[in-house]
């Protein structure tokens, strides 16, 4: 029998960190599910993601601004807002809230 995992996803958020909080809550084959706590974090001037994984992500609490290199496209995130990033699409974070912590989850599928 398998063990049943639980946890809450608005536990131990930090208020300010210099760094994102990012938390790998489940990896099974093919699939990784991430916790990413961010305060305030932006990608470095000039840094893009890309990933070889498709992403889902669901941004939970808090505020973001996406950018993606593509037609220099911006999306402006609140909470319950998703989006899914195929992979290889180039993105970056603009910029999260500073005033409260920005919860996002993050689920990687391995492209074969």
């Amino acid at each position: 029998m398998s063990a049943v995992l639980s946890g809450n996803l608005f536990d131990k958020l930090p208020l300010r960190s210099a760094q994102e909080l990012l938390e790998v809550l489940v990896e099974r084959k093919g699939v990784r599910i991430e916790r990413v706590v961010s305060t305030g974090q932006a990608s470095p001037a000039g840094f893009w993601y890309d990933q070889p994984d498709d992403e889902f992500v669901l941004l939970l609490a808090g505020s973001a601004v996406l950018r993606f290199a593509e037609g220099n496209r911006q999306v402006v995130m609140q909470p319950g807002d998703w989006i899914e990033i195929p992979a290889h699409v180039r993105h970056r974070v603009e910029q999260t809230d500073a005033e409260r912590p920005t919860v996002w989850l993050a689920v990687h599928r391995r492209v074969s």
